[in-house]
């Protein structure tokens, strides 16, 4: 009787456990990306899932993603800004193997804004899948550059490929906001950046209405110059709306966005109307770290246009108004940090003595 008693308890017993399981399984386990994909799961309910909108269509989000994995400077600058720290990172050229471990000595501009150690994935174009895995992440955020992994992505996590085109920057930031939980932080900072632009076209009044002709110029070896136009994102767009004149020569057919427009030094003489010039920096190449990151990309472009004869007979060489700039400031965080960096930086060349 007593090994029967015994036997019953045991029954019953396991009939409620797999009845609280069954239970919790109906109501918790909720796919969170492709439904055919067992892999990706959230104890979230179906009251704290979002849809989000992105360059491969949809995604839904549940819960509060706590391990994210990012692609790229600008989405990283992003979620920053946001105030949410990222597990694992994937950076637009590899200067730095090994995972950051200082990330503020490793990853240029926005490393001293992150608090923890990063997990390295690759670089942008070859993410690494293995790595990825080993973050378990519950987000993966890229651009449209990895729109070809994206179905593998997708049966590891949800994952959103935002836009690359600077004129989509708000909606890419509202979609990470969305994702993270910090839809109003998001309109927060939208405010402020544009708060800080109208207080700085106040400050570059006076340069403004004395030297308001500029122009954009940018290189990564000096034989080979391009038009810094309308087109060449933050770098351009922030001084449009600071109120300054970009040059370009008569005629030049600007009608194809994001295309590098080449220009030869003997031009030059022709936008001398310029009072003038930013010159912009990209050379990485032989850059295996982010010591003297800047100076690495503009030390030979002063060096070059210091010695040619044409550049130095431009009214702007004699006048002492030609600056460089490192074009991975602006053109790589088109975003609230971004454009306060690059603020700052124009603030400090454009506004000082000559």
């Amino acid at each position: 009787m007593r090994t029967k008693n015994q036997f019953i308890k045991l029954l019953v017993l396991a009939v409620l456990t797999a009845f609280v399981v069954a239970a919790c399984n109906g109501t918790a386990n909720k796919l969170t990306a492709d439904d055919d994909n067992p892999l990706i799961r959230s104890s979230a309910t179906s009251a704290n899932c979002r849809t989000i909108e992105h360059q491969m269509g949809e995604t839904e989000v549940c819960g509060q993603p706590q391990r994210i994995v990012v692609l790229g400077p600008s989405v990283l600058e992003l979620l920053l800004a946001l105030d949410v720290q990222p597990t694992g990172f994937a950076d637009q050229v590899t200067w730095h193997r090994g995972n950051y471990d200082n990330p503020g000595q490793q990853i240029p501009y926005l490393g001293s804004r992150v608090t923890s150690q990063l997990k390295n994935v690759g670089s942008v174009s070859e993410p690494s899948i293995e790595a990825i895995l080993s973050v378990q992440p519950d987000l993966i955020l890229g651009t449209q550059y990895n729109a070809n992994q994206y179905k593998v992505f997708s049966k590891i996590a949800p994952t959103l490929l935002l836009s690359r085109n600077d004129n989509d920057i708000e909606k890419s930031l509202r979609a990470i906001a969305k994702a993270v939980g910090k839809s109003d932080q998001a309109e927060q900072l939208l405010t402020k950046t544009q708060q800080q632009i109208a207080s700085a076209r106040e400050t570059f009044a006076r340069t403004v209405a004395t030297h308001r002709k500029v122009l954009l110029l940018s290189a990564v070896k000096w034989e080979e110059l391009y038009l810094g136009d309308s087109n060449f994102g933050l770098c351009s767009s922030l001084l449009e709306a600071l109120g300054f004149q970009l040059v370009t020569p008569p005629g030049l057919n600007l009608s194809k966005p994001d295309t590098p427009v080449p220009i030869s030094l003997e031009i030059l003489p022709q936008l001398n109307a310029a009072d003038s010039v930013i010159m912009f920096g990209g050379n990485f190449s032989e850059l295996n770290n982010t010591n003297n990151f800047e100076a690495h990309q503009l030390s030979h472009l002063k060096q070059a246009w210091a010695n040619n004869a044409i550049a130095q007979s431009l009214n702007a060489s004699k006048t002492g108004r030609v600056y460089f700039i490192a074009g991975y400031l602006c053109r790589g965080f088109p975003g609230p940090i971004g454009t306060e960096l690059y603020l700052e930086e124009l603030e400090k060349q454009l506004l000082s003595p000559s």
